[in-house]
């Protein structure tokens, strides 16, 4: 599968899929000074046409919270495959817990590509025919 790409900062390095893992490492295409207590919106550098059915989702680095002292202010972010005009670069929006920066090229977040949910109708019972486990945050283990 081919995934058309467009760059709007040819001097930040190129996205390149690692096997050491699922997900790609998206970069800061600015300069970005930061307060503790600021949002922040960082622009990511890359629009694509994802193909019809898939959908990216975007997620902080292990590091970037030591790094940056960044946190995303949505957890993750869902990119549709309607998000694809020529226009229509990939953001990411941070909430900082302290003062800090992020420096163009700066590898921030990243991102996987996956298939939709697929169709489905939700049933509604009385009863679940399952054991209970324990209750939220209950791995079930005693």
């Amino acid at each position: 599968m081919k995934i058309k790409i467009k760059y709007f900062d040819e001097t930040i390095d190129k996205l390149t899929k690692t096997n050491k893992g699922d997900y790609i490492d998206l970069r800061s295409r600015v300069n970005i000074e930061y307060k503790k207590g600021d949002t922040i919106k960082i622009p990511l550098n890359v629009a694509m046409e994802l193909p019809k059915g898939y959908e990216a989702v975007i997620a902080p680095r292990s590091s970037t919270y030591k790094n940056f002292g960044i946190i995303l202010t949505n957890s993750l972010g869902v990119i549709d495959n309607v998000y694809n005009g020529d226009n229509d670069e990939w953001s990411s929006v941070w909430y900082a817990v302290s003062d800090g920066k992020v420096e163009k090229n700066d590898r921030i977040c990243q991102f996987r590509i996956q298939k939709n949910m697929p169709a489905f109708e939700f049933d509604t019972v009385l009863f679940l025919d399952n054991q209970n486990r324990g209750g939220f945050g209950s791995s079930g283990i005693k």
